[in-house]
């Protein structure tokens, strides 16, 4: 009898402490930092994994979530035309998918706010007889710079983490210690390089 009150009241007091210390028990916040791109952003949980991705003049980094990787980041940075605003990318984009994705499907372009804005463009295809979706965040950094972030995965599993790939656009911010390094070094190009403040 003894045994089972021992048992009983450690699992109660299992329980009581993932109430009361949901966030110690759930969810880990981690931060990156990219300094060739001039950015930091925020996940919203540790199941979101860095990935170095060697290239032939320049490694980048990507991400993906859990350990098979079903959903995956990219985040490049884009130079645009000082009156390109983001229903023209997002038109772009949906004229190029239109034509070259079987079973394409885009879903309603929504704005997003946070600590940059912009648009979030999601749509379905399909891909080796399987469905799969994007969510594309294009996010404002100037008149010439547009981040864009890419969820690429399954269709019920982005729309499980949609409250992640929001926080995590939303969390997206310039890294002002690596631009105010930066400043008359050298012009802002799509590899990375830095970007001068006007």
């Amino acid at each position: 009898m003894n045994s089972f009150k021992s048992r009983f009241l450690t699992m109660s007091a299992i329980i009581i402490f993932a109430i009361v210390f949901p966030s110690t028990s759930m969810s880990q916040t981690r931060t990156h930092t990219d300094e060739n791109l001039n950015y930091v952003l925020v996940f919203p949980s540790a199941q979101w994994r860095t990935i170095n991705v060697p290239g032939i003049t320049n490694d980048s980094t990507e991400f993906r979530y859990d350990n098979d990787g079903a959903v995956q980041l990219r985040i490049r940075r884009e130079l645009v035309g000082a009156d390109v605003t983001m229903a023209d990318l997002i038109d772009r984009q949906q004229t190029l998918h239109r034509s070259s994705l079987p079973g394409y499907v885009k879903e309603r372009v929504e704005p997003v706010a946070g600590r940059l804005s912009g648009a979030r463009y999601a749509y379905e295809y399909i891909k080796g007889g399987e469905p799969m979706a994007r969510v594309i965040y294009y996010l404002k950094a100037s008149n010439r710079v547009v981040y864009r972030l890419e969820f690429a995965g399954s269709p019920d599993l982005l729309r499980t983490l949609s409250e992640e790939t929001d926080s995590i656009a939303r969390s997206l911010r310039l890294n002002f210690a690596v631009l105010v390094g930066a400043v008359g070094k050298r012009p802002l190009d799509q590899r990375g390089g830095a970007l001068a403040i006007a």
